[in-house]
């Protein structure tokens, strides 16, 4: 079980809190719930629910933790989200007039992040799907089936990809191009591609539901665009300031081409080292999308991803104390798991690294993290980041602990990844850990 130093108790919050640096140490286990970090005081807008994601970061985390912030006196000019994902975050920053920079490697989280952060007029939302569903009305496509790519053909029945195909073209030609406009009708688009294929649904690995029977595609449009325009009045109707901007970029946050800049503030939350597979999830979209022709191609450059070369026995020297532990046991169950872990783990460690070269001197990172586990052996992730925090020149880690919100009962999944109540399957974690490093 992997150990890290202990220095003293904070109270300005709740005891649950911990803030740990290199004098002593402690088992995370008793790190017990703060309920501070459990729900948020504000009802989550809508305009976070118009496309689904997986494990979406909850909107309140954002309030929480400026409002934390306060506690040390950091009033952030600027935040940063450096693995954006859905745009959450980005939202949020908005919301409190706040400047924002933000990546993702994944182009249909930053392409749903983008979407979310601009202000549409209603009127204008109307004239543009009035004029979509006027031209497919009017000037139906007939693309061939047979030539469309293999994978969107095992996912579609002809009808509703022809459907897709001529919803899509509607969209292209009559919304302007590069405006914001079109980001808004291509979400709505993506959002609707797996009722309409044969995707299981709520699985969280693809799968085929051969009993499903795929929503008509002018149907979903349809209800997609009228929750996408209450959202847009729900939001609409809420008075903030809007001088703050907002940046969102596509690309891996440790790509040294990318150009970060200083930030008071990170919140964050990585992807687990076990978790899924984004691409993967993602590949309708990035598929009819045309961000690539085979998704599997997006994988490579993802944290942990083993889907470009690196040197394991090289590499395994640079792993800190817990890395090490915990990878060394995993390589007596699976050496192809422990080098994923590894991989992962260097990864994370090079992020802590990032992240504290780009706050400025009073600045904070929050991330938001969860263990898991691997054929019994526990993959102790926010251990492992406390310990990269520390190593990365941060003076202190605060730990505390959050319960899951709106978690399914089930802590249990099936093989097809569908949750369950057979305490054989594998168990997923209720709860997760929330790290705030300060470098003073």
């Amino acid at each position: 079980m992997g150990r890290i130093p202990f220095i003293k108790e904070e109270n300005n919050l709740s005891n649950s809190l911990l803030s740990i640096s290199h004098k002593r140490e402690i088992n995370f286990d008793s790190v017990s719930e703060n309920k501070f970090w459990n729900v948020g005081d504000k009802k989550e807008l809508k305009i976070h629910r118009i496309h689904s994601y997986p494990a979406k970061f909850p909107a309140f985390i954002t309030e929480k933790a400026l409002e934390y912030a306060e506690n040390f006196s950091l009033k952030p000019t600027r935040i940063a989200d450096v693995f954006c994902g859905c745009g959450t975050v980005a939202l949020e920053a908005k919301r409190n007039n706040i400047n924002f920079w933000g990546c993702d490697i994944n182009p249909v989280a930053t392409m749903i992040a983008k979407a979310k952060s601009q202000d549409y007029e209603i009127s204008t939302l109307n004239k543009y799907f009035n004029a979509i569903i006027e031209y497919y009305s009017k000037n139906n496509q007939n693309p061939s089936y047979s030539s469309a790519n293999d994978r969107i053909k095992y996912w579609y029945t002809q009808n509703n990809y022809i459907d897709l195909y001529n919803l899509k073209f509607a969209i292209i030609m009559t919304v302007p191009h590069k405006s914001k406009y079109l980001l808004f009708f291509l979400c709505a688009f993506s959002n609707i591609l797996k009722q309409t294929s044969k995707w299981l649904t709520k699985s969280i690995k693809p799968q085929i539901d051969p009993n499903k029977e795929p929503t008509q595609v002018l149907k979903a449009f349809n209800q997609q665009f009228i929750f996408m325009l209450d959202a847009c009045i729900e939001a609409n109707n809420i008075k903030v300031t809007k001088d703050a901007a907002s940046k969102i970029v596509n690309g891996s946050f440790l790509n040294k081409r990318i150009k970060v800049p200083k930030v008071d503030m990170i919140i964050t939350s990585p992807p687990y080292v076990t978790s899924y597979e984004y691409a993967d999830l993602h590949q309708l979209s990035s598929l009819w999308l045309d961000y690539t022709d085979d998704y599997r191609s997006l994988r490579t450059g993802s944290i942990g991803s083993l889907h470009h070369e690196y040197n394991f026995n090289k590499e395994l020297k640079k792993l800190n104390n817990i890395g090490s532990n915990i990878v060394f046991r995993l390589m007596e169950k699976d050496r192809g798991k422990a080098k994923s872990v590894a991989k992962y783990f260097l990864d994370m460690q090079m992020v802590a690294r990032k992240s504290y070269e780009m706050l400025t001197d009073e600045g904070a990172a929050v991330f938001v993290i969860g263990n898991t586990e691997y054929k019994n052996i526990r993959i102790e992730n926010a251990q492992h980041l406390t310990e990269s925090l520390l190593d990365s020149g941060f003076k202190s880690v605060v730990v505390t602990k959050r319960k899951i919100s709106k978690k399914i009962l089930t802590p249990y999944r099936d093989e097809n990844g569908k949750f369950t109540t057979d305490k054989n399957s594998r168990k997923v974690y209720s709860e997760e850990f929330i790290l705030i490093g300060r470098k003073k």
